[in-house]
């Protein structure tokens, strides 16, 4: 995404959260380290040349890694909003086993070559409160969430000489359900949501759940499980991946 664009939708979410009345609302900062397995496959055609399907971890030897995320929030009676940003980056370096061609650029078996991917994801998300029920067990609620994404991705295969890129800028609007359910207390929490939308042959989804405990006001230390499906076809370059794992998160609020 452009420096611009950033400073748009970053400037629009502060300008929402600072509109609230002070002293009437919740706001709060959360970081989220995430350890997800993957699984990729990508292709990039030109008009003359049709590209090679790729599998990112058999045919350019791309490992697993870890991602930090963090996200400000704030909220006002039933709405809230926040505003989230991860970066998923993943590289790998290998001698081809094969040959690849990727946007028009042919990589001879027996090349070394180094490879990434990136994806970094911008979320500015909307949730109301539909339902309330403070009266069971420790207190229960669902949400209607609008969340709108926007992806900057970068897939890149280089070797001495020759360099085959794709980017894609891509602003998803999402639509889900959010819940959240109170253990113990004030002591231990559960939450769980789901967002995601289907077009043209084109998809992406994202889920979340998690336990949190708070051990101490204003601190919440957070464990669980997200997931991630991205299905991306356009005319020159398509992308199937699906990112899940464990992530451990930490939570300040007011």
């Amino acid at each position: 995404m452009k420096r611009s664009q950033w400073t748009v939708l970053c400037a629009l979410a502060l300008l929402l959260l600072w509109a609230m009345p002070v002293g009437a609302f919740e706001i709060g900062a959360r970081g989220y380290y995430w350890f997800p397995g993957f699984k990729a496959d990508m292709k990039s055609d030109t008009a003359a040349t049709p590209g090679t399907d790729i599998n990112l971890k058999d045919n350019l030897d791309v490992g697993t890694k870890a991602f930090p995320s963090v996200e400000v929030f704030a909220g006002l009676g039933r709405s809230h909003l926040g505003l989230t940003y991860t970066p998923i980056e993943y590289s790998g370096s290998t001698r081809l086993a094969i040959p690849i061609n990727f946007d028009g650029k042919t990589f001879a078996a027996g090349t070394n070559v180094d490879s990434d991917l990136k994806l970094r994801m911008l979320d500015l998300e909307y949730r109301f409160t539909a339902l309330n029920m403070e009266n069971i067990m420790a207190g229960f609620s669902l949400d209607a969430i609008g969340q709108l994404k926007y992806i900057d991705g970068e897939a890149k295969i280089a070797a001495p000489g020759v360099e085959g890129k794709q980017s894609v800028q891509l602003p998803i609007p999402m639509v889900g359900v959010g819940a959240h359910a109170g253990l113990l207390l004030n002591l231990l929490e559960a939450r769980a949501k789901i967002t995601g939308i289907s077009y043209s042959g084109n998809y992406l989804y994202e889920a979340l759940a998690d336990i949190s405990l708070t051990p101490f006001p204003f601190l919440d230390i957070h464990a669980g499980y997200k997931v991630i499906k991205v299905h991306l076809d356009r005319n020159d370059f398509f992308l199937n991946a699906d990112f899940a794992g464990p992530y451990l998160a930490l939570t300040v609020s007011w």
